[in-house]
Formats: C-alpha cells, sequence, structure tokens
C-alpha cells in the first residue's frame, strides 16, 4: 500500500489506517479477542501500519489486543492511542490534568506492549485544564522518550493552535466524511497552513456509506448508533439519495460505495489519512483497495457538485457529545 506523510512531521503511514475501536467497542457486533488480532494481522499482512486505539475504548481492552496483535512486529506498525478520558460514576468525563496523562501513558504503555506511543491524542478537550498545560505535559513524556508524536482529537482550531505554539502537534483526529463536511470550513485550511496532518475517523459514515443501512435498519442498545440522531428510521430514508450516488459513482468505477467514499477523502489532500473500521475480512479488504482507487479531477468535480444538491438529515451526534468537540 501507498504512504503518506502526517503533515510535515516526518511521520509516515499508510494512506489507509485501521480504526481499532469497533472490534470490542461502541457497536454490537464486537469479536472475540482472537478474532480481533486476526483481522488486525491480516490488516498489517495487507499493507496497514497505521493503527488508531484509545484507553477507553474498553475501557483498556482494545489496547490490549492491539498489544498482543503487534507485540512481534512492534518496529513495523505505528500505533496511536488517547488520553483524557474518564468514567466517572458511570459517566465520561474529560480530564487531561498532567498528573493524569503521566499515569495513563504508563497503562498505555504496558497494554500496548511497547515502551513508546507513536501518536498520542488527547481524545477530547479538558476545558478545566488549559491547553498548554497538557501540551507541556507532553513536551516532557516527548523529552522521556515515551512517545514521539502527538495530537487532538476533536478539537477546535484556537485550541490547536494554542497547543501548537507550545508542542508542535503532529495529527488532528476528527470525523470526515461525505457526510460530515464541516472539518472543510475552518479546520483543514488550518491544518494545512500550520503543516498538521489529519486523520478522519467514521470516514465510512459508521457503515451508512457502505450502503449497508436501509430505513428498517435497527440497532441494538449497545450499539453507539442506536442515539445517533441521523440512525432513525427517518433520516436514515432521507439520507438514502447519498448512497444511492455513490452506487451510481461506483458503477462508473468498477467499485463499491464505500471505495468512492474513501478515494473521496483521499483526493482532499495528500496528507490526509483515513482510518476506517471494521470486524469483516471481506470489508477490511475493500477498504484497502480504495487506496488503489483513482478519482480524476472531472470525476472530483461532477461527484462534488451531485454532493451540493443533497442536504443530509440529522444531527451526527446528540446533543450532549458535540458540545465535547470542536472546543
Amino acid at each position: 500500500m501507498n504512504k503518506r506523510f502526517l503533515g510535515k512531521s516526518g511521520l509516515q503511514v499508510s494512506a489507509i489506517g485501521f480504526g481499532c475501536m469497533g472490534l470490542d467497542y461502541a457497536y454490537s457486533n464486537k469479536l472475540t479477542k482472537q478474532d480481533s488480532i486476526a483481522l488486525l494481522l491480516a490488516a498489517f499482512d495487507r499493507g496497514v501500519t497505521f493503527f488508531d486505539t484509545a484507553e477507553m475504548y474498553g475501557p483498556f481492552t482494545n489496547e490490549e489486543l492491539v498489544g498482543e496483535a503487534f507485540a512481534h512486529c512492534r518496529d513495523k506498525v505505528i500505533l496511536a492511542t488517547k488520553f483524557g478520558i474518564k468514567v466517572i460514576d458511570g459517566k465520561q468525563a474529560q480530564d487531561s490534568k498532567p498528573e493524569g496523562i503521566k499515569h495513563s501513558i504508563e497503562g498505555s504503555l504496558k497494554r500496548l506492549k511497547t515502551d513508546y506511543i507513536d501518536l498520542y491524542y488527547q481524545h477530547r478537550v479538558d476545558t478545566k485544564t488549559p491547553i498548554e498545560e497538557v501540551a507541556g505535559a507532553i513536551q516532557t513524556l516527548i523529552k522521556e522518550g515515551k512517545i514521539r508524536h502527538w495530537g487532538l482529537s476533536e478539537a477546535g482550531v484556537k485550541t490547536i493552535r494554542r497547543a501548537h505554539a507550545v508542542q508542535p502537534v503532529t495529527a488532528v483526529e476528527s470525523e470526515y466524511s461525505l457526510w460530515w463536511r464541516r472539518p472543510e470550513a475552518e479546520l483543514i485550511p488550518t491544518l494545512e497552513e500550520l503543516g498538521i496532518g489529519f486523520v478522519p475517523f467514521s470516514p465510512l459514515g459508521k457503515g451508512f456509506l457502505t450502503g449497508a443501512f436501509g430505513k428498517s435498519a435497527k440497532f441494538e442498545k449497545n450499539d453507539f448508533r442506536s442515539i445517533v440522531p441521523r440512525f432513525t428510521s427517518e433520516n436514515l430514508q432521507a439520507n438514502q439519495v447519498l448512497v444511492d450516488l455513490l452506487t451510481q459513482v461506483a458503477g462508473k468505477k468498477n467499485a463499491t460505495p464505500a471505495q468512492i467514499a474513501l478515494a473521496w477523502i483521499l483526493a482532499q489532500k495528500s496528507w490526509i489519512v483515513p482510518i476506517p473500521g471494521t470486524t469483516k475480512l471481506h470489508r477490511l479488504e475493500e477498504n484497502i483497495g480504495a487506496a488503489k482507487l483513482v478519482l480524476t479531477v472531472a470525476e472530483l468535480k461532477e461527484l462534488n457538485a451531485a454532493l451540493e444538491k443533497i442536504k443530509i438529515a440529522g444531527e451526527r451526534y446528540p446533543e450532549e457529545l458535540e458540545k465535547r468537540t470542536g472546543l
């Protein structure tokens, strides 16, 4: 697989990464540890070198399976994990106090069976801890050799600039896809200006852009999509027009809707690296195939013109969760 650099940092990763969260967290179709490790190794064997996990996924179990999968080839993969979300009284809360970061990194290093983290993200902005303090703590960890690069997840441009001024930020991870394009307004131009890489999560719209969900789709209570407004029956039906468009374009390219969605992201900037997740081998191979799919300038222009006529129905997050982003 082709590789890309995340901004001007020098960190090189596979053009398409692997989002590990869904292997055992947030969705209902979870895999066993053994099957998760097998899928991760299948991704590695097919050229994927960039794997994204977090302390919060599980919590903790996701890092453990990633660590076990790559213990034998640690120097051949780029591991990204995250700090800053704790579970307090059964609810998630942001906590990026410097002493908490020091505690988190030790746990992540142990679970990932490594002595360094390639890319360490603040999972969500902690409004009670100045980002300058967070960046200072990260700077110390870099000097100690425990992390090599750092990033922010779902942060706003003002926070990114403040953080970058203290300790250069390698990458920002945020949602970005054909049905969530808000990053184009401020985030992507800011990252380009500062030389920071962009890592879109949910590049396939939490599975919707694959064409797998019709209006009758049902999600179990332990599936995150069950509380997402965009996944109500009414909105699934309204947004089907987007899948129809992707299906039409895919037919002309001998590809799948998912591959068109990923190829579109890859075509936006050379320093953007999407991290689709999956629990199925055939979907993994489908996603990887998108790295070889080239959309011409004319095709992109035609697709973008069609997208302008589509209004996406439903919010991407419940209001409470949306308040935690873009700070």
